[in-house]
């Protein structure tokens, strides 16, 4: 699937954690869309543009992190978008539905890098 943009919504309960996102990646040149779970996320996708790529937070309020993946691979117009997974919970493993998995605290040189190959600016 193309890369309909270069906006990547961050979903993560931690508005501090969304925030240092943001303007990491804004810093980086991408364009931010933050969601405080995965319940907005769902309604953000359906009233924007589609992302390049998801950052998902494993465990939220509201509609947790598998929750949404469950409802976007279900979604034909979703199914390809690519999500990049994140949690605290080290017992957890990356579902296959998924790019994969940064265990947090997060290794931001590692997270650019993957945003950077799965969507790329140039």
């Amino acid at each position: 699937m193309p890369n309909r943009s270069k906006t990547i919504l961050v979903v993560d309960d931690e508005r501090d954690l969304r925030e240092t996102l943001a303007e990491l990646l804004e810093m980086s040149g991408y364009r931010v869309a933050q969601a405080a779970n995965g319940l907005a996320a769902l309604e953000l996708l359906a009233a924007a543009p589609m992302p390049g790529m998801v950052l998902l937070d494993k465990m939220m309020p509201v509609m947790d992190g598998y929750e949404f993946l469950l409802h976007v691979r279900d979604d034909p117009n979703y199914r390809e978008l690519p999500v990049l997974m994140m949690t605290a919970d080290s017992g957890f493993r990356a579902p296959p539905e998924t790019l994969g998995l940064l265990y947090k605290p997060l290794d931001l040189d590692k997270l650019l890098r993957l945003v950077a190959q799965h969507c790329p600016l140039g």
